[in-house]
């Protein structure tokens, strides 16, 4: 069936609707366990993510973003106006051939295009299909447009997020809804699936983003709920570790940070989950006096006065190489480590040694280094096969391979503005 066969869902096909960030992150993982994604997408209304940066040579075009190029790796894409009866007639036919289909639009967007789930359950009575709408098919806010940034604040990361005694709402500066809902629905479809194997049953899941983040966030919810108060705001700082922060560095030589970077823009990470963890960085700091004092001798005596032990860390650190310290720290037992640019997360040895990169041949932008597949399999190997697709890149093996159309029809098609 396709060029690539290897994972656990190699034979596994999926019908992909979705666009944007979430879907297309869903179905990134399925593209990663082996399945054949197929994107169905349109010239008329291209996917928001063809149409941002970072672009290839600094040149905007829809088939060099990296944005769009990282999130649909190894997938296929086709091109089809689903406004069109014809277009809605073909999708269905692509679904008859299908196991799955993923689809994030608003509420009842498909069914108005002869899409939805009890149209398609007739052209394929065991398919597996999801939505992952914003605010779920039905309640209130089911015609509601949804998008990652406002998730964020409605389900409750804003008032959490922050420095401590700050008043103001604060953005976590990453939309978590999108990724966060993209690995709730791949993990809903695998269970669907398992289900269906062992059944034959396939069935219709209906995902709202809004609550898949709001999971996220259970143990505030607890503490609302139990204290009867929400948790403060605690910056870096953590309820049951201390020290537990960011501590500035020695600044770095001009010229050896990445461009963009201050010289003063040097940090390490440190936490210490324990009291043996606190001696062994007092160790490190050459102050083993501190392990015994009684202001940071157990952890509620290094909370009660954790300004005083955060300004003696940083005392140290600012003496330091981060990369050095984070050796020193390790070595010791304590967690340690410098946060990373992209450039030092791209050219670091052990992420490369590992794996953790693919780069493969784009027709457009040639190779380029994407984040791969965060995961190893030892029965069942994964790989991405290849990069993503250009707009139509899979038209003639779509149309022609998989649906049988014949050279003149599919000519027919693109004329009438139905394949475009």
């Amino acid at each position: 069936m396709a060029e690539h066969g290897k994972g656990p869902l190699a034979g596994i096909r999926v019908t992909d609707f979705s666009w944007v960030w979430a879907g297309p992150f869903c179905t990134l993982q399925l593209a990663h366990l082996g399945a054949e994604v197929i994107r169905i997408e349109t010239t008329k209304r291209i996917c928001v993510t063809r149409l941002l940066p970072p672009w290839a040579e600094g040149q905007p075009n829809p088939n060099t973003s990296g944005y769009f190029n990282q999130y649909n790796q190894g997938k296929r894409a086709i091109t089809l106006d689903l406004q069109t009866s014809e277009g809605q007639e073909i999708a269905r036919r692509l679904v008859a051939i299908s196991d799955i289909v993923v689809e994030n639009f608003a509420a009842g967007v498909l069914d108005r295009l002869g899409l939805g789930y009890e149209d398609l359950r007739k052209v394929k009575p065991d398919i597996i299909m999801i939505s992952m709408s914003g605010y779920g098919q039905t309640g209130p806010l089911r015609h509601y447009i949804s998008y990652g940034p406002a998730q964020v604040p409605m389900a409750g990361f804003s008032t959490l997020t922050g420095y401590r005694h700050w008043d103001q709402p604060m953005h976590v500066g990453l939309s978590y809804g999108d990724p966060n809902a993209g690995h709730h629905a791949a993990f809903a479809i695998l269970a669907a699936l398992w289900h269906r194997h062992h059944t034959g049953e396939g069935q219709y899941i209906d995902m709202s983003q809004w609550e898949s983040t709001i999971a996220l966030l259970g143990d505030a919810i607890l503490h609302q709920q139990m204290m009867g108060y929400q948790p403060p705001r605690l910056g870096n700082r953590d309820p049951y570790m201390a020290p537990h922060g960011f501590f500035r560095c020695r600044p770095a030589e001009p010229g050896s940070l990445p461009e963009g970077m201050l010289l003063e823009d040097r940090w390490v990470s440190i936490a210490c989950a324990s009291d043996d963890e606190w001696r062994a960085l007092c160790r490190v700091m050459e102050r083993p006096e501190l392990a015994d004092d009684p202001r940071f001798a157990t952890l509620e005596a290094r909370k009660q006065n954790e300004d005083e032990l955060e300004r003696i860390v940083e005392e140290w650190t600012l003496t330091q190489d981060p990369f050095e310290a984070t050796r020193k720290l390790q070595e010791a037992g304590v967690a340690a480590f410098p946060p990373l640019s992209n450039k030092e997360l791209s050219e670091d040895e052990g992420l490369n040694a590992w794996g953790a990169f693919a780069e493969k041949e784009h027709p457009i932008v040639g190779v380029r280094k994407h984040i791969g597949i965060p995961w190893k399999l030892s029965r069942t190997p994964c790989e991405v096969w290849r990069a993503a697709p250009v707009l139509g890149q899979d038209n003639d093996y779509v149309f022609h391979q998989l649906l049988g159309m014949s050279e003149q029809e599919i000519a027919a098609l693109k004329e009438k503005g139905v394949i475009v």
